[in-house]
C-alpha cells in the first residue's frame, strides 16, 4: 500500500534527469497557467515488484500540475510522473493507490489526475508487435490496454488518454561512449552532414536572453513550414530565465549555428542531473545545403557529454518509419545520431467524477 503522501515545496524537489519533475519545470508551467504542487511519495516496494518485501520502503518526489477548466472544474496533470517504475502487472495497481492517495491533496472540484507516464510501453517489450524489418507497429487499441493495465486494480477505473502531451517515442544516446564512438554510431549519411557543416564554414555558440527575437524568428519559419501550433516569445523567454543556473538543478542553454553573421538554425539544450534533452529546435527556410542543422545537433552532444551528462534525449520522433506518419522526417533526421528509440507508455486519467470525465472526454474527441 501507499504509506505516506506529504505536502513538499516546488523547490525542494530533488534533482531528476526527468526535466519535467523538476522545480523547473513546475516554474515554467506556472507562466502558462498551471498551479504547481509538490509532493514525497512513500511506497511499500512489493506494489512496485509483486516479489518484494513489504517492510522496504522506496521515497520519491511528485510534482503535481493543476489546470483550470473554468471557474467550477480543473484537473490534474503529472507530466512524466511518477518517476518511480513499477513492473508491467503493478502499473495499474500503483496508479490507482497513487491517484487514491493523492486525491485529498487535490481541489474538491478535480474531475480526474492525467498522468503522462514515462514508463516503457509494455506493447514494446512484446515482438509481435513488431514488423519483419523491426518497426514497431504501435500499442493495441485502448480497449485492450486498459484491460491489462487495469487487470489488478480494485476500481478498473485507468483509462488511456484521447491523446498525449510529451513526447511518447524517443532516441536516447548513451554519452558515456567517447566522441569517436558516438560518430562511429551515427548513419553514413548524418556523419558526412556533420563534417559537411563545420567544413562549410557554421559555427555554434551559445546566446543569452538578448537573443530571443532571433529565435523566434527562425522557431516561426519553422512552426509555418510544418504547420506547427505556436508558442509565444514570452514562453521561450520564460525557459531561460527560469532556469537554476547551477550545475545540481537545470541548465538551459540557447545554442545558434550561424554562417557569415547569419542564424540558420538554433535549439534549446536543456541539461538536468545526467541528462541532456533536445527541448526544441529550429531553422531558416534557406540554405540547407550548409547542414547547419547537424553541427548544432552534433555540438549540443558534445556539450551535454562535457557538461557531465550520461546520457542524451532527443525528445521526440515518429514510432517508426511508416512513410505517413508527420514526424517521419524527424525521425529519420534523429534515428541518424545514432540512439536507441524508447516508446513510452503516454497519458493515462484516473477520473474522480465519471459524468464530468466524460463530458471532459468527448470534447478532446471532438478536438
Amino acid at each position: 500500500m501507499i504509506c505516506k503522501l506529504e505536502k513538499k515545496g516546488i523547490e525542494e524537489l530533488k534533482a531528476t534527469n526527468i526535466l519535467p519533475q523538476t522545480p523547473f519545470w513546475g516554474r515554467v508551467k506556472s507562466n502558462q497557467g498551471f498551479t504547481a504542487k509538490g509532493f514525497e511519495l512513500t511506497v511499500s516496494k512489493d506494489v512496485l515488484i509483486h516479489t518484494s518485501d513489504t517492510q522496504v520502503k522506496i521515497e520519491d518526489d511528485l510534482l503535481v500540475l493543476i489546470k483550470c477548466i473554468d471557474k467550477h472544474h480543473c484537473f490534474a496533470y503529472v507530466p512524466y510522473g511518477p518517476k518511480l517504475e513499477p513492473s508491467f502487472e503493478n502499473q495499474g495497481l500503483f496508479l490507482e493507490q497513487v491517484s487514491e492517495s493523492i486525491r485529498p491533496h487535490l481541489p474538491s472540484n478535480c474531475m480526474f489526475i492525467r498522468y503522462d507516464l514515462m514508463w516503457k510501453n509494455q506493447w514494446a517489450a512484446e515482438k509481435d508487435y513488431f514488423d519483419e524489418s523491426g518497426n514497431w507497429l504501435g500499442a493495441p487499441s485502448s480497449q485492450t490496454q486498459e484491460y491489462r493495465v487495469n487487470f489488478k486494480t480494485d476500481n478498473w477505473n485507468l483509462k488511456k488518454s484521447v491523446s498525449d502531451v510529451l513526447p511518447k517515442n524517443t532516441f536516447f544516446l548513451d554519452l558515456t561512449l567517447e566522441e569517436q564512438e558516438l560518430l562511429g554510431n551515427m548513419r553514413y549519411n548524418t556523419r558526412y552532414n556533420v563534417k559537411k557543416a563545420i567544413s562549410k564554414g557554421i559555427t555554434v555558440q551559445e546566446y543569452g536572453r538578448e537573443y530571443i527575437a532571433d529565435w523566434y524568428k527562425l522557431y516561426l519559419e519553422t512552426a509555418i513550414r510544418h504547420n506547427m501550433p505556436l508558442q509565444s516569445m514570452e514562453y521561450f523567454d520564460s525557459i531561460l530565465s527560469n532556469q537554476d543556473n547551477n550545475t545540481k538543478g537545470v541548465n538551459v542553454k540557447m545554442l545558434m549555428a550561424n554562417a557569415d553573421g547569419k542564424f540558420l538554425s538554433s535549439m534549446f539544450l536543456v541539461l538536468s542531473k545526467e541528462r541532456g534533452t533536445y527541448l526544441y529546435g529550429a531553422s531558416a527556410n534557406c540554405k540547407n545545403n550548409l547542414m547547419a542543422s547537424y553541427a548544432l545537433q552534433w555540438e549540443s552532444i558534445r556539450l551535454a557529454k562535457d557538461w557531465g551528462c550520461t546520457e542524451y534525449d532527443m525528445f521526440g520522433s515518429a514510432p517508426n518509419l511508416n512513410q505517413t506518419h508527420p514526424l517521419r522526417g524527424v525521425h529519420v533526421y534523429k534515428k541518424g545520431f545514432g540512439g536507441n528509440l524508447y516508446h513510452r507508455m503516454g497519458c493515462w486519467d484516473y477520473p474522480y467524477n465519471q459524468k464530468l470525465y466524460d463530458i471532459y472526454r468527448y470534447q478532446e474527441l471532438k478536438n
